[in-house]
């Protein structure tokens, strides 16, 4: 069975304090008809990370600089080259 609560004046809703913080998704799947789903809040700046083919070019870069060390810049020489 489920929890019976009350909107109150401000149209708000308690899940409870153990869901202080925390990121719901809130669809309405019809007139009066909620599904409430607790997540992680992906910002819109990052979704590309989780767009296809992303996560297989960055297990490749991961892998390239893992066999590919920095190494230290010589910055006369690079001066030099850049004049060129």
């Amino acid at each position: 069975m489920g929890l019976i609560k009350t909107i109150g004046s401000s149209g708000q809703i308690s899940l409870g304090k153990k869901f202080a913080g925390q990121s719901v998704m809130l669809d309405e799947i019809e007139t009066g008809v909620w599904i409430v789903k607790l997540g992680r809040f992906i910002p819109d700046s990052e979704k590309w990370l989780h767009g296809p083919g992303v996560q297989a070019d960055l297990n490749e870069a991961i892998a390239w600089a893992e066999e590919n060390p920095p190494e230290d810049t010589n910055l006369e020489e690079f001066e030099a080259r850049a004049k060129r």
